[in-house]
């Protein structure tokens, strides 16, 4: 079976395939031998509650479906008419905060058919941008494509003109085997530059991103696209992670790929605020952020041709993490895809015996601090990570999968006929990971069966005083829901499966040192529900000590897989919000400007419905209860598609 990694564009293959390698990179590549077996003390499975359930305790119901309640059908809507004049709501109900203020913007898939023909896979779909403005209790809503390359020549041409994730592209039947031998060399002439993934800011401006080193700029208040940003152009790199990091001086990090002729390297890429300079006459420039983008440090692939496939990095004040999963990009089959014009997905290789490394490196030095070994995983988002207090150790939080087989059912096909596949579900078990890093170097002479991590490492400064927000302290693992439990409804099989497996959250990190001196690390488990899209105090609490994060869970077996998440760290328990039919969006987190505390705030999240295609939501939700405060509905001019990723600023 092949794997298909999620929502890498075209255009980074393209790039790739531009470059040549010498000849002892192929025979590396080939003669690459699997590493031995690590020692463990618990399998990382046993992180995942749900895996091991058998045919026995799963069972359609008489229609045959086995997820009756999960319809997946928002995600394979496309937008038939855009509405660039500000749709003011149909309904509020509740009372929308006076302090809140602000533009919430999403992006996401907003179109699967051009002319006659379909996309394949939804990370093929066009990128359609949505913005909720909120000003004096009042909402407003649009929704906009974004003009993109392909999606303009896709338009003007009715056909599907250039090779995405999973979809080939038309032929054109005017090309020869001369002209697609020319595209190997003169990529810019088929690269998909389909920003559909996520927005950011870069100081007062918006970028929609994907993970080809092309961005768009967007006016955040009609979603107008202003112009095209190819980072390439300003950096050394050839792809980049959908998610940068967004620092409170207004610098910006990202990773990016290189290719060298030693070999791929990972990049950590710095793009400065603006600053004006003068020339040698005197006269002031203003130099944006990309002219500023400089590479702070880098780190090489330990596969000469296969590179790690990565979504997102980490931060924390002294060091930057990447994490190195086992699925790849093979550069010898990307270049065979692109010369025979097939889907980029081929390019794609699971390593399954391999082992996950995670890469600390000095933000001070650019050197490599260390690098830890973890047991094989799939990850696409790291909730945040920080330093202890004590310096000692580095906390990672990951929210992983056994393996990326779930990326194989993102295929239109599979969505439709997942009912029928008992399977299905336990694709998509993504578990909040937690990693303690020790910092310190063991001694050569500690045992294997060592545990290197104390029993008190993380939350120092919360056990300094006690309490947290005023509260003791009670690191008891709970698999029971907070406050809102009597609100939430679980099939028979998702309690089996608390019952079952509570022990699961019990377990400890550990770390232990390896007879060739490195040091192996087991993670545990923050939350006994599958969770995506994670999202924290990011103004407070990015790459510090923190205590909450908010996600959309991803287990589709639940009453209601539309399920959102808030999780406490400390105590391991969580609270959700859910509502039968509704599908929320990934919810993004509002500090309140008086707050005090750490979840003093909102959490806001755009909401379809899955019996009414073409009605729109914003839910407001108190992030300290994460109970509703305010709901503003739309009914808009046809069908609204799910979207992905976001940001919310706050009118200043």
């Amino acid at each position: 079976m092949r794997i298909r990694p999620r929502a890498v564009s075209s255009s980074v293959f393209v790039l790739l395939a531009r470059h040549t390698f010498p000849t002892k990179m192929f025979k590396a590549c080939f003669t690459m031998k699997n590493t031995k077996p690590l020692p463990v003390l618990y399998d990382i499975k046993d992180l995942f509650p749900h895996d091991d359930i058998n045919e026995n305790e799963t069972s359609p119901d008489a229609e045959g479906n086995y997820y009756a309640n999960c319809d997946t059908s928002v995600w394979m809507r496309s937008c038939e008419k855009e509405v660039i004049e500000p749709l003011r709501s149909t309904e509020i109900t509740g009372a929308i905060p006076k302090w809140l203020k602000g533009t919430l913007l999403r992006n996401g898939p907003g179109n699967l058919k051009v002319g006659n023909y379909r996309y394949q896979h939804l990370f093929d779909s066009s990128a359609l941008l949505h913005r909720f403005g909120i000003a004096d209790g009042e909402v407003t809503y649009q929704r906009r494509f974004v003009q993109t390359e392909v999606y303009k020549r896709n338009m003007a041409a009715q056909r599907i003109v250039f090779n995405e994730f999973g979809t080939n592209a038309t032929p054109d039947p005017c090309q020869t085997i001369f002209h697609r031998v020319a595209t190997v060399f003169n990529p810019n002439k088929t690269l998909s530059d389909n920003s559909m993934i996520s927005v950011y800011p870069f100081g007062d401006e918006y970028y929609t991103f994907t993970e080809a080193p092309v961005m768009h700029r967007i006016d955040p208040k009609n979603l107008e696209t202003i112009n095209r940003v190819n980072v390439s152009e300003h950096v050394n790199i050839v792809n980049h992670t959908s998610h940068p990091h967004v620092m409170t001086d207004g610098t910006v990090y990202n990773v990016g790929l290189s290719v060298t002729p030693t070999g791929p390297r990972y990049n950590v890429v710095r793009f400065s605020p603006s600053s004006a300079t003068a020339d040698n006459s005197g006269k002031e420039k203003e130099r944006s952020m990309f002219d500023q983008a400089t590479i702070v440090t880098s780190v090489p692939s330990r596969w000469m041709l296969n590179p790690s496939y990565m979504h997102t990095f980490g931060i924390t004040e002294n060091f930057f993490i990447i994490v190195e999963q086992p699925l790849s990009i093979s550069f010898v089959k990307m270049t065979m895809s692109h010369f025979k014009q097939e889907p980029m997905i081929n390019s794609f290789k699971w390593h399954d015996n391999e082992s996950t490394l995670i890469h600390v490196i000095s933000r001070e030095t650019g050197q490599l601090v260390k690098t830890f070994v973890a047991e094989t995983f799939f990850y696409l988002h790291i909730i945040n990570q920080f330093e202890t207090h004590d310096k000692e150790y580095v906390v990672l939080d990951v929210c992983c999968y056994r393996n990326p087989k779930m990326l194989e059912y993102m295929y239109i096909d599979a969505m439709k006929s997942m009912h029928g596949n008992p399977d299905f579900s336990k694709l998509f078990r993504a578990r909040p990971l937690r990693f303690v890093l020790p910092m310190k170097k063991p001694s050569s002479d500690t045992l294997p069966e060592h545990n290197l991590i104390a029993t008190k490492t993380v939350y120092q400064s919360m056990e300094v005083s006690q309490s947290v927000n005023g509260e003791s302290v009670d690191r008891r693992p709970s698999y029971d829901i907070n406050s809102n439990a009597d609100e939430i409804a679980y099939d028979s099989r998702a309690k089996y499966w608390q019952k079952k497996h509570k022990n699961a959250l019990l377990r400890k990190p550990t770390a232990h040192r390896l007879h060739d001196g490195r040091i192996f690390v087991k993670p545990e488990l923050l939350c006994d529900v599958g969770c995506e899209t994670p999202r924290i105090n990011t103004d407070l609490h990015l790459g510090k000590e923190y205590r909450y994060f908010y996600a959309i869970s991803c287990d589709m077996d639940l009453e209601n897989p539309g399920t959102l998440i808030k999780v406490d760290t400390v105590r391991k328990t969580k609270k959700l919000w859910q509502e039968n039919g509704i599908y929320p969006s990934e919810p993004i987190f509002v500090p309140n400007p008086n707050g005090k505390n750490e979840d003093d705030g909102v959490v806001v999240s755009s909401l379809v419905w899955a019996e009414k295609e073409t009605q729109v939501g914003l839910l407001i939700l108190d992030a300290v209860t994460f109970t509703e405060i305010a709901r503003a509905t739309f009914n808009t001019p046809g069908p609204v598609p799910k979207c992905l990723h976001g940001w919310f600023s706050l009118d200043k």
